[in-house]
């Protein structure tokens, strides 16, 4: 089994482990491997946002865009293409945590409650935002192109296409929006 010499110097260290203080002291060591792990697994990683803003290219470049009353407020975006296509998969559970970029710093958080997924690359998505924010959001993805409606409170939020895949962000006021629309309100 081994050597003469080692004999000895097992026989010593389980002698000394039949020791009660030695036996506590091996306990507490043990126990406090084992509950560090469930402290350091509960921390949760921060969201990760859907879109960022970018600076639009020069004016002479882009033809002006009219203004329309109903639009509050307005911005350029560039979508994180990672992050959509987990969203698009309606079998990626649990989701990570994703947020949203508004005005005001507003960075609300994704709760995804409904993901349906079409054979021809769509997606929707629908979903409310977690405490405090209070309201609801359906994104459609198609491809790389998405268009999101979101209600966060009062406030109405769009993305519209712009072209070769820039987005915008629009604030929109919903008061202005339903004098300019046409039809009859029930």
């Amino acid at each position: 089994m081994g050597s003469a010499g080692q004999r000895p110097l097992m026989a010593f260290a389980w002698h000394r482990l039949n020791r009660l203080p030695y036996r506590r002291l091996l306990l507490v060591g043990l126990l406090g491997c084992v509950c560090a792990f469930p402290v350091w697994a509960d921390e949760r990683p921060t969201p990760k946002s859907l879109w960022q803003t970018v600076l639009p290219p020069p004016a002479a470049t882009q033809p002006p865009t009219p203004r329309r009353p109903w639009v509050l407020r307005d911005r350029e975006i560039a979508l994180d293409l990672s992050l959509l296509q987990i969203l698009k998969d309606a079998g990626a559970r649990p989701h990570p945590r994703i947020s949203v970029e508004l005005f005001d710093g507003a960075n609300p958080e994704l709760d995804i409650t409904s993901t349906i997924s079409r054979s021809n690359d769509t997606a929707v998505i629908r979903g409310t935002f977690k405490p405090p924010s209070a309201g609801n959001f359906t994104f459609v993805v198609n491809a790389s192109l998405l268009v999101a409606t979101m209600q966060l409170g009062e406030r109405l939020y769009k993305t519209e296409h712009i072209a070769n895949g820039r987005l915008r962000l629009l604030e929109i006021d919903p008061e202005k929006c339903r004098r300019s629309d046409p039809s009859p309100n029930p």
